[in-house]
């Protein structure tokens, strides 16, 4: 069934549907056709639209009990935890809550970068996506001062202060983010004020970027355009929700594992200490998403050169539509690529641990050659690989049988020159 063929079935629903349209909408949703051979990486799509909506409803619900004050944020987190009824259950769904959306929306890039599903016509789809992904770091970043612990001002006060290596605006920039001449009250005001306004944010651009999605449709893991509908589709509903529905419960049991059996073990320790300016922790690090980030800051001796490897790791991304030079999608049908691929997720991995040791000895060296390595992969080895590649072959459908050995390398590169 098609939004056109909807016809609402009472008179009360072709009186709203005429005036609304969100049951045609609905119908849509339900019937939109998708490729069948969709596996369960695909599943993380409705998984992180589920830490949204979990970050949004328990941040509401926190906020109505914090208190944005430097003298009483740290003491209104432990009345939350101790005073208000299940405040410690919202608290720990939402500290962990961050953590699950980041598994889960890393989990969805590397699926993307595995099948090329940034490739065309994706590639607002997939710039869409890390908009999404910027603004959950800063989200990330401002929710983890809110609790005023020592790690939380520390690292305040650090990231902050990586603005001022901006030449002529920097000083004036950071300034501004504190709201004084340093991390202070205002600065809190400011944090929690832009912590509560970014889930709605990234609420919209969630829903730019499923419209786009519905434009071209789903890629798939062949990686072949596919007609809809067609012997290669099957209805989003049920065929795809029911796969959706157990692969979010079995993530919800994962996340009810750390909620209430190990909420704190990805958090730090000293953020149970309340913010003391005149005592720096041993050693300030960020939340473990950030951790790659980090690594890659700290490579470079100086401020300023730190500070741009730091934000062009994460803008390449951007172009990478355009630095990705095969005609092919699926890393499946790529032998040469899909060893890079691995290298490359091995290297994110070990970017992630050097940044939580400290920035010197053999860590430091690790972080350099990580930091090459990250760059290197996506301004030379992408584009060379692209172009020199011998592709294995491809199907002419995801239902055709790969018995035969799908269709020749030559037809392959024909079909997949609108990629």
């Amino acid at each position: 069934m098609s939004d056109q063929e909807y016809i609402p079935k009472s008179k009360a629903a072709k009186w709203f549907n005429d005036r609304l349209p969100l049951l045609t909408l609905g119908a849509h949703l339900t019937d939109y056709p998708t490729p069948k051979n969709l596996n369960y990486w695909w599943t993380f799509g409705g998984i992180l639209t589920f830490c949204l909506i979990t970050q949004i409803v328990t941040g509401i619900v926190l906020a109505m009990h914090y208190v944005a004050h430097a003298d009483l944020a740290f003491g209104s987190v432990e009345h939350i935890m101790r005073n208000v009824n299940y405040g410690w259950l919202i608290r720990y769904i939402h500290s962990n809550g961050a953590s699950m959306f980041f598994l889960a929306v890393y989990i969805h890039i590397f699926r993307s970068l595995f099948y090329g599903s940034y490739k065309s016509p994706r590639e607002i789809i997939w710039i869409l996506g890390l908009m999404i992904y910027l603004l959950m770091m800063a989200a990330a970043f401002l929710g983890y001062v809110l609790p005023w612990g020592q790690m939380s001002f520390w690292g305040a006060t650090v990231i902050t202060n990586l603005f001022s290596a901006i030449p002529l605006v920097g000083e004036s920039i950071t300034t501004w983010l504190w709201g004084a001449y340093s991390v202070d009250n205002p600065t809190l005001n400011r944090f929690f004020s832009l912590h509560y306004l970014f889930p709605f944010l990234i609420l919209g651009l969630v829903v730019l970027h499923i419209w786009a999605l519905h434009i071209p449709g789903n890629n798939n893991p062949v990686g072949i355009d596919i007609k809809k509908p067609s012997k290669d589709t099957v209805p989003f509903h049920p065929y795809i929700t029911i796969k959706d529905a157990f692969a979010l419960l079995v993530f919800m049991i994962i996340f009810a594992g750390f909620v209430f059996f190990t909420p704190n073990v990805l958090g730090h320790s000293d953020n149970y200490i309340p913010a003391n300016p005149l005592v720096t922790p041993a050693h300030i690090v960020p939340e473990w998403y950030l951790l790659p980030f980090y690594a890659i800051l700290r490579s470079v001796p100086d401020k300023l050169g730190g500070v741009i490897l730091m934000f062009s790791a994460i803008f390449i991304l951007f172009i990478l539509p355009w630095l990705d030079t095969s005609k092919v999608r699926s890393a499946v049908f790529r032998p040469i690529y899909r060893q890079f691929f691995w290298i490359l997720v091995i290297d994110v991995l070990m970017l992630g641990y050097v940044g939580a040791m400290p920035a010197e000895g053999v860590y430091l060296v690790l972080a350099r050659v990580g930091t090459i390595y990250y760059f290197l992969h996506f301004i030379v080895v992408l584009p060379v690989v692209g172009l020199l590649e011998k592709t294995d072959p491809i199907p002419m459908s995801i239902s055709e049988p790969v018995m035969t050995g799908g269709a020749e390398p030559s037809l392959a590169r024909k079909l997949n020159e609108k990629v």
